[in-house]
């Protein structure tokens, strides 16, 4: 296989090839294996912080020679060593280098060489390894193609300091989900690398350290077993909570911080624990301040939102340290006009990630605000922030977004926000848009908001059933996300709560009694017993009397009814009705939930009865909705 750039950097690039460039490649053919060592040689010189160098290189067909020239069991040890040196200056280039690596098989030679004896050799190749794994365009998979590769990786981790650098940040890197975690824990990632967190090498710690922080990352059994490894004498724990004190390193406190956060809640820590509240949350609070880089303010509001987004206490005594509700406004500020950013690169870096920061912080106060009435009030009352939640709405970044979204869906729990700021600012309007097109992801979060923004007491029902939700809704309702079937559900369930008839009409007109049937017979719980619910509060119509008495034609949807007392209730009402046709719509139902023969063989109420004649009754069902969306 070609080893090439893409077309068009190809193109650009071979135009500037110079002789030079074909030079240090036609050297690697020479007969004499000396001249070939010291062509390498000259070839790593000549392309340390060149990347046009590197890549006329790349062009010219270097890589293909190089791994030749490193796989050969006639090269010397040093010519190996010096080849792997300059793939890996190779890979340090663009991501298009990269892609060409992996493109001439790079990756297998590599771990091929981590077999020899030599040390510096296996050191060379996983420096290489360690360059093309921590780039974006690799993927983890080729870590575990080969099941012995993790053990034997395992067992070079005591050879030396560098091995046990390089290794630990491949796996850090390497490790994206539940599997891989299995994979690393059970060859003995924990054992192994545990002990290099009192390492002389600070390098050596800090990738260990990054090691736990993925390994414990929604994983119970990592984060158990964590909990009770003893290292000289001391609990994992303790050693993590010396590794968050001031006077260490900011990246220390903040992966320090992330291993505790990451095991309490996997429930390997209790949240009341003092090296929680004491330690970890006011280490991460710290990194929220504007004295901090702007990735570590980020990584620390989104680190503290994770920690403290299903504890009600820890949202309480987060919200009071350090003014930290009215401390995240400035994410919202960055960069000022008057920045204390001198470093050009650095203003160019940030600005380009400022982003981020407004991410963060709208994840920080949608944690913040999960629970507490009070601390929603103080949130909502900082600084123009209904105003900067609307506008993180319409944002180009789908993060930002989803995280606006988030947050104003923690708001929206509130019955008096509800009432008071959400109508004030309209929030309803960009709302819809925002279920018009989006992600799914965004899609699931924005329709669990509606569902509240529908609740009778709120203002912003009336405006969002005349922007066309019923249609929306019931469009949701159809989607294969069970998320987004239940949300449409749920706020349809909402909408019809003692709502006039021409709505209930609407919504049964929509949503159709086929697709009635079909939401009936989901596979999904939720979505059950919300269109049970549904059903329960467009029961004031004879209409949905008939839709109930030919649903109650299945043997599922029968145990669901039967099981439903609301709904049993309410045909009893009609049964004793003083209107003959509702009286006879009861019996319908009646009779098809007591028939005990093969299922489409009993009584359907007839489409042609849907007169409009119906009375409603003269009680109103209980209340089927949740009170807030969660």
């Amino acid at each position: 296989m070609a080893c090439l750039l893409e077309t068009p950097i190809r193109m650009s690039v071979l135009s500037e090839v110079t002789a030079s460039s074909r030079h240090y490649v036609d050297r690697l053919f020479d007969p004499d294996p000396q001249k070939v060592l010291q062509g390498v040689i000259d070839m790593k010189n000549a392309v340390i912080g060149n990347n046009k160098q590197k890549a006329n290189l790349i062009v010219l067909g270097a890589v293909p020679r190089l791994l030749y020239l490193l796989q050969q069991e006639t090269s010397s040890t040093e010519l190996k060593t010096e080849c792997a040196v300059v793939l890996g200056s190779l890979a340090m280039g663009t991501e298009n280098n990269v892609k060409s690596l992996l493109d001439c098989h790079i990756i297998p030679a590599l771990l091929q060489g981590l077999l020899s004896p030599d040390l510096k050799f296996i050191e060379a190749c996983l420096r290489c390894l360690r360059t093309i794994f921590t780039s974006p365009v690799t993927p983890e998979e080729l870590l575990y193609t080969d099941a012995t590769v993790i053990p034997h990786l395992m067992a070079l981790l005591s050879r030396s300091r560098y091995t046990q650098e390089y290794i630990c940040q491949i796996f850090s890197h390497c490790c994206k989900g539940p599997d891989h975690q299995t994979i690393l824990f059970n060859h003995g990632a924990v054992q192994n690398i545990a002990h290099l967190l009192t390492s002389v090498s600070y390098k050596v710690r800090m990738q260990a350290l990054k090691c736990f922080s993925v390994l414990a990352f929604e994983n119970p059994q990592v984060s158990m077993t964590l909990v009770n490894v003893l290292v000289d004498g001391e609990l994992l724990p303790q050693i993590f909570v010396k590794m968050l004190q001031r006077d260490k390193p900011i990246e220390m406190q903040l992966t320090s911080a992330k291993c505790l956060t990451y095991m309490c809640r996997a429930g390997a820590i209790r949240t009341d624990d003092s090296c929680i509240v004491l330690k970890t949350l006011p280490c991460l609070v710290r990194m929220c301040s504007k004295e901090r880089l702007l990735e570590e303010r980020v990584e620390g509001a989104e680190t503290l939102a994770y920690l403290i987004e299903p504890d009600v206490e820890l949202q309480r005594i987060a919200s009071i340290t350090d003014h930290l509700i009215a401390m995240l406004a400035d994410y919202f500020k960055y960069p000022s006009s008057v920045s204390a950013i001198t470093d050009i690169k650095r203003l160019d870096h940030d600005l380009k990630h400022a982003h981020e920061l407004r991410q963060a912080a709208f994840k920080l106060y949608a944690s913040l605000g999960a629970n507490d009435e009070d601390i929603r009030k103080k949130i909502i009352e900082t600084e123009n922030m209904m105003d900067r939640i609307v506008t993180g709405l319409s944002e180009s970044s789908v993060k930002v977004r989803l995280a606006a979204v988030r947050c104003l869906h923690s708001l929206s729990r509130s019955v008096q926000q509800l009432r008071t700021s959400f109508q004030d600012h309209a929030v309803w309007k960009p709302l819809m848009k925002v279920l018009q097109n989006a992600p799914d992801e965004i899609l699931v979060v924005a329709s669990s908001m509606l569902c509240n923004l529908l609740l009778e007491f709120s203002p912003s029902k009336e405006p969002i059933l005349e922007s066309g939700a019923v249609e929306l809704l019931c469009g949701l309702t159809q989607s294969e996300n069970p998320a987004l079937r239940v949300n449409g559900i749920w706020a349809l369930m909402n909408m019809a709560f003692q709502a006039e008839q021409k709505i209930k009409a609407d919504i049964l007109r929509s949503l159709s009694t086929e697709q009635l049937f079909r939401l009936l017979s989901d596979s999904d719980l939720n979505v059950l017993m919300k269109t049970l619910g549904l059903l329960r509060n467009l029961l004031s119509t004879r209409p949905t009397l008939c839709i109930l008495a030919n649903i109650a034609d299945g043997t599922t949807a029968k145990e669901l009814i039967m099981t439903n007392d609301d709904i049993l209730q309410k045909i009893k009402y009609y049964m004793g009705h003083s209107h003959v046709k509702l009286q006879l719509a009861a019996m319908f139902c009646i009779s098809n939930l007591v028939w005990n023969e093969e299922e489409g063989q009993r009584w359907h109420c007839s489409s042609t009865w849907r007169d409009g004649s119906a009375l409603a009754p003269a009680s109103i069902p209980r209340p089927c909705y949740r009170k807030y969306r969660n």
